[in-house]
């Protein structure tokens, strides 16, 4: 190839990406005097079409006070949507992130058409249903792994093999030391490799028949009443900065009542919390009550050394903070904002501790996961955690304002 060519083909590319002929113009605002770090903006479409009219996904720039580029995604959760004017029917949202520092109220951003196709931003988030390991479904981002147990994990083992057999519907979570995806590369280096810290972290997390970190069922006031493991699964976004999916449950008795669950899983980059929206269907009862539970002894054994709890009713948060023997100490937290509310509360059976919310059939209930390890965040202590964990709850109280206005 002609470098002189090569490096013309070069300078157009990089002009088109910082040429626009139209703008939006974007103001986030908070209340809050806490920093907000990896805060996820999310403009409709429709708005960003309003703006910028019939522009393609693959050819926006999105643009801090500074200029500097920032990494997008538009979402596409309406994939059989049909789009025959070019005006993105199909897409969602226009997704971007900034870190506000502690006492930053405010931030503004530009959005603006190229005249060139934008390459793809490296990703930071991932889901894959992961065959070869008995249909464990697996997703990550910068800080966290996890994952939730399929079929094949639940069927019995054939005789003579030595086949893993585990029936539950609790979470997994793997601890992270690096920000780049781990996930296919500790399923390709063989099961059960993981459970040693090779420098990126460690699978050390026990779920087994517990809840784990954030699995769910219905409580009757003296027992709780479980599902099995998950029927099928479903991506509906994957980027850099968002990937979204639902696992689907097959139907389990609860005290007499046939309850089912979905659960839409939206994990964003740079976060310590994955949010979940479960959706449970039944008939009979005007509603049921919820646990979303924490695994009481999640440490392998032999590393067991301490496990503390701590609720928050004004949260509807239940924070753990494990301390081990000689890997490094844990927290794992869920947030559960209608817990707050009449009906919700804390509770437990002899695995698990639980927080409870009234749910009617169809209605989402929406809750948050967290976990952080102390050789892979900047949280070193029992304290840091909580912090953490009190902070995120009130970012999802008061969540940012966002002002468009379009220039031509």
């Amino acid at each position: 190839m002609n470098p002189r060519l090569s490096l013309f083909a070069l300078a157009a590319t990089l002009a088109a990406q910082v040429h626009a002929a139209e703008r939006l113009n974007v103001t986030v605002s908070h209340d809050l005097a806490i920093a907000r770090p990896a805060e996820t903006i999310a403009i409709p479409w429709p708005q960003v079409d309003a703006a910028l009219p019939k522009v393609p996904s693959q050819r926006l720039i999105v643009k801090n006070a500074a200029g500097k580029v920032l990494p997008y995604q538009v979402t596409n959760l309406a994939a059989t949507a049909k789009d025959p004017n070019m005006v993105g029917a199909a897409y969602g949202e226009l997704l971007f992130q900034h870190d506000f520092a502690a006492g930053e109220k405010s931030a503004a951003f530009t959005v603006e058409r190229a005249d060139a196709v934008v390459a793809p931003f490296p990703p930071r988030t991932d889901a894959r249903f992961v065959k070869e390991r008995l249909d464990d479904f697996a997703w990550e981002n910068d800080k966290l792994a996890h994952r939730a147990y399929g079929p094949a994990l639940s069927a019995p083992a054939p005789g003579g093999s030595d086949k893993e057999v585990l029936v539950t519907s609790g979470m997994d979570i793997w601890f992270k030391r690096v920000p780049y995806p781990i996930v296919d590369r500790w399923y390709n280096i063989g099961h059960d490799h993981y459970h040693v810290d090779g420098g990126e972290g460690i699978d050390m997390y026990n779920v087994g028949p517990t809840r784990g970190a954030g699995g769910t069922g219905i409580w009757d006031g003296t027992k709780l009443h479980v599902g099995a493991n998950y029927r099928d699964w479903h991506i509906l976004a994957s980027g850099p900065v968002r990937t979204v999916f639902e696992l689907h449950y097959d139907a389990w008795d609860a005290a007499g009542v046939k309850v089912t669950e979905v659960k839409r899983f939206t994990v964003d980059a740079g976060r310590w919390f994955d949010r979940i929206d479960s959706t449970f269907t039944f008939t009979g009862p005007a509603r049921l009550n919820v646990a979303v539970g924490l695994n009481k002894r999640p440490s392998d054994k032999g590393q067991e050394v301490k496990v503390d709890f701590s609720d928050r009713r004004a949260d509807g948060s239940l924070v753990q903070w494990v301390t081990q023997r000689s890997l490094g100490d844990f927290g794992v937290a869920l947030i559960v904002p209608a817990a707050s509310g009449a009906g919700g509360g804390f509770a437990a059976d002899e695995r698990n501790a639980l927080v409870l919310a009234p749910v009617t059939s169809g209605q989402p209930l929406t809750h948050y996961v967290g976990a952080a390890w102390t050789r892979g965040s900047p949280f070193a202590t029992q304290r840091d955690w909580q912090q953490q964990v009190a902070d995120e709850a009130a970012r999802l109280r008061s969540p940012v304002r966002i002002k468009l206005a379009a220039e031509r």
